[in-house]
């Protein structure tokens, strides 16, 4: 038994180097000058990026690994895989591979590149550089993860629909727009500024939406504007928000607030949040829609806040 065992930091290998180091480590050293430059040869050509789907390559390599370890795959271990760089390589020259990685974002990858390839892979089609195939005719993993995604759906209505409420014409939220507020800081004014960095809700070549403030009576409202809509005003500039910076202005009386006196704001406590809008999905339509938020949402968000409260004290 060969155990490959790597202790650096998790930063990603390049695969070709992977290769002609686990290559290098699992075959007996060269007995003479001239085995020396033919195994130099052979690790240049295994190393090149265009030959990891070589096959006659691959199998000459992984024949030598075998038959330097008494024809059995050697085990390759590596404590803290990472991205799956030495693994991947190790599976395609023959080894019996073992990978870990406490990050779970690490051991999420390493899954989709070391093990759903060969647990989802067939072997009557078209080869898949690990030394088996896969048929290409039938997607088993694209099947699974629509198969276990309705499910959570599913079982997520169950319980949180309610706080989706439908819109007459069947439109679904999806998501809500929120957000956070502070109180101008001119004595004469005192209007609630919502803290937003740019006013864009979508920004696409043939889907441009934005929210646009109006100013009314002291308050800062807002409509929607842009495609689909109400037509957005020639000098509006939707990439300019409230805030930049922690440099935040008021929108009804021009004001600014600086940086120093924001962050005092949120410490005091004086900051608050604003539901500015909602995403909305509809069946059999195409693209999402907006629309500002209302009562009817704030009741959904507060009756879902209670349903919180309520699971975190059980």
């Amino acid at each position: 038994m060969v155990i490959f065992r790597r202790y650096t930091s998790g930063a990603r290998r390049p695969l070709a180097a992977s290769r002609a180091t686990i290559y290098a480590a699992l075959v007996p050293p060269p007995k003479d000058s001239e085995e020396l430059k033919k195994k130099r040869e052979f690790i240049a050509r295994l190393s090149k990026w265009e030959n990891s789907l070589n096959q006659n390559l691959m199998e000459k390599a992984r024949k030598e690994i075998l038959d330097a370890n008494g024809g059995k795959p050697p085990r390759v271990l590596d404590p803290f895989a990472g991205g799956g760089s030495i693994p991947l390589e190790a599976l395609r020259l023959g080894c019996e591979t073992y990978a870990s990685d406490y990050n779970p974002v690490a051991t999420l990858i390493l899954k989709c590149t070391l093990e759903y390839p060969q647990k989802y892979g067939h072997s009557n089609q078209e080869g898949n550089g690990f030394g088996s195939t896969i048929n290409l005719s039938a997607n088993r993993l694209l099947e699974d993860v629509k198969k276990w995604g309705n499910w959570v759906l599913k079982e997520a209505r169950k319980e949180i629909a309610r706080f989706y409420p439908q819109d007459k014409d069947g439109s679904i939220p999806v998501g809500y727009i929120w957000a956070r507020t502070i109180p101008c800081q001119n004595p004469s004014c005192g209007a609630e500024i919502p803290l937003m960095r740019q006013l864009w809700l979508a920004k696409k070549s043939d889907k441009q939406v934005s929210l646009f403030p109006n100013v009314s009576s002291g308050n800062v409202n807002f409509r929607i504007v842009g495609t689909g809509y109400d037509k957005m005003p020639e000098d509006f500039k939707p990439s300019e928000g409230t805030v930049s910076k922690a440099i935040v202005k008021c929108l009804v009386c021009g004001s600014v607030i600086d940086g120093k006196n924001t962050a005092r704001l949120f410490r005091e406590g004086k900051a608050g949040q604003r539901m500015v809008a909602v995403v909305l999905y509809k069946p059999k339509v195409s693209g999402k829609r907006y629309r500002i938020a209302n009562d009817e949402d704030m009741k959904a968000f507060n009756d879902a806040e209670k349903y919180l409260e309520e699971k975190e004290a059980l």
